[in-house]
């Protein structure tokens, strides 16, 4: 019997990408994106965003750290850094010690850190505020996400805007079309503890959303497909299992970042026309000896997108791209018994590239005035989306975000 490769197994199974994808997505290769490139290849000024999440729920107090506050310290005894440990931004705050690129970016005047990004009502489900993330809805459950809703308002061509990952996240489909998709890594799925959790994600649940049925479905198909074929629809020649998991993978994104944003990377470089495209990185979801979990994960990230930053310094198009970087919610303010952080709400949010303005923006939430021992929201993720959408993408922000008005002014240069 011939060997089922990745591209046989989904032909044979009319599985697209690495699973079902969300709803009206397609799968694209290199040829296709190249064929494109060719043929109506990046405006010149353009500007591309690239989109990072990271799954889970960063915590982002140990990320961006207040390590001289007392009430930081008697907070966390045992999972607090000291002052003496933390790259010092100014202004009592300093980088997690795993994020030295992105300290060097700072003295550079390349990174933005958007202090207390939250969301009215905060919702400490991952599902809930996730699909707040992703839609751009608050209050209202849609069934779009905000880039679907944003290639809907810029024509509805799928190539303006791809996923690399395995599963299409609801933030790429809107009502008319659904990003492309280019999985790089197979059906590598998680295993252990994180793995029966990722699997119980697709247990659907009475009067639930529609997106959320999409989702659910998409993760139950994946699980279906692995356990029906096993591993021949895994690289296990490529990449070892617990190599990947050591470097986050999870149901985020079932590959190592920086081979993500290599992709990403190669494909601005070409030409090809995509504005807006979207990588993950997971395992934040730390409720137990955070400290060592995070910080390599912070390693992680760091690494990835201080070389990305730099690639894209090389080309003209690659100097018009912006990355974001977000998570789902931050963390309580109080360590859990277990030497980890539980669900909380308001955290940072980074974005690099050369059209961005270094330093900081928006307010610091205080660590003395909670909300049931949460953070207090400072800024509205929304303010950011609309920053992005105008300043970037060059679309009205009304057309995506619902008439919503608030941006971060001087951002974006």
């Amino acid at each position: 019997m011939d060997k089922l490769t990745r591209r046989r197994f989904l032909t044979l199974s009319g599985v697209t990408a690495a699973g079902a994808l969300a709803y009206g997505a397609t799968r694209v290769d290199w040829n296709d994106l190249m064929s494109a490139a060719a043929d109506s290849p990046l405006a010149s000024g353009a500007g591309v965003l690239v989109v990072v999440t990271l799954y889970g729920g960063n915590d982002g107090l140990n990320t961006v750290v207040p390590a001289a506050d007392k009430a930081y310290q008697a907070a966390r005894p045992d999972l607090a850094y000291q002052p003496e440990e933390v790259l010092d931004l100014g202004e009592g705050l300093g980088l997690s010690p795993g994020l030295k690129g992105l300290k060097g970016l700072w003295d550079e005047k390349g990174l933005a850190v958007v202090r207390g990004v939250g969301y009215p009502t905060p919702d400490h489900s991952h599902f809930r505020s996730m699909a707040i993330w992703q839609t751009a809805s608050p209050r209202t459950s849609v069934p779009t996400g905000w880039l679907g809703r944003w290639l809907d308002a810029t024509g509805a061509d799928p190539l303006h805007a791809l996923s690399v990952e395995p599963v299409l996240p609801p933030m790429l489909a809107g009502a008319r079309t659904a990003a492309a998709s280019l999985p790089l890594a197979g059906l590598n799925l998680p295993t252990g503890k994180l793995g029966d959790a990722f699997r119980a994600l697709g247990t659907p649940s009475p009067g639930e959303e529609l997106w959320q049925a999409h989702a659910a479905k998409s993760i139950t198909d994946l699980h279906s497909a692995v356990k029906i074929l096993g591993g021949a629809v895994h690289d296990t020649d490529e990449d070892d299992p617990d190599e990947k998991r050591d470097k986050g993978a999870s149901a985020g994104g079932a590959g190592q970042l920086g081979k993500q944003l290599d992709a990403v990377a190669a494909l601005i470089e070409a030409e090809v026309p995509t504005r807006a495209y979207s990588v993950s990185l997971g395992g934040f979801d730390t409720h137990a000896n955070e400290r060592d979990t995070q910080q390599q994960l912070l390693t992680e990230l760091d690494t990835a997108l201080t070389a990305f930053v730099k690639r894209l310094k090389g080309t003209d198009r690659g100097r018009k791209a912006v990355v974001l970087v977000y998570s789902e919610f931050g963390r309580r303010v109080r360590a859990n018994a277990s030497d980890g952080t539980d669900h909380g709400t308001a955290g940072p949010v980074f974005l690099l590239g050369a059209p961005v303005k270094g330093g900081f923006f928006g307010e610091q939430p205080s660590l003395t005035d909670l909300d049931d021992g949460d953070l207090k929201q400072t800024t509205d993720f929304r303010d950011v989306y609309a920053t992005l959408l105008q300043d970037v993408l060059g679309t009205e922000p009304g057309k995506v975000l619902d008439d919503h008005q608030g941006r971060i002014d001087g951002l974006i240069t």
